[in-house]
């Protein structure tokens, strides 16, 4: 599946939109907008995992990922509030793609 991110909010409350591959309405958003902005995305997603994201992911960069539904969050982040989609997944990114 390809993601592209979307939105990086404070406290790792990221916001990401599935734009190829299995649209599953079970997995993502079909259309969610941000309060704070007013934003409208479709598919979109947030994370459960983001200390396992790689670094140097930016806003705007595009990735492959497989969803890994047995994988622990293993970080801890703060508590401060950013809306994100209530769908949310572990993944595992697989490659970025850098524009």
């Amino acid at each position: 599946m390809k993601a592209r991110f979307e939105i990086a909010g404070i406290c790792s409350n990221y916001t990401f939109s599935l734009i190829e591959g299995n649209k599953d309405t079970s997995l993502v958003e079909a259309t969610w907008t941000n309060p704070q902005s007013d934003s409208t995305y479709t598919n979109a997603f947030g994370v459960k995992n983001p200390c396992d994201l790689p670094e140097g992911l930016k806003v705007g960069d595009e990735f492959y990922f497989e969803v890994e539904n047995d994988r622990p969050n293993r970080c801890m982040v703060c508590m401060a509030y950013y809306p994100t989609p209530t769908k949310k997944l572990n993944i595992k990114v697989l490659e970025v793609i850098k524009k």
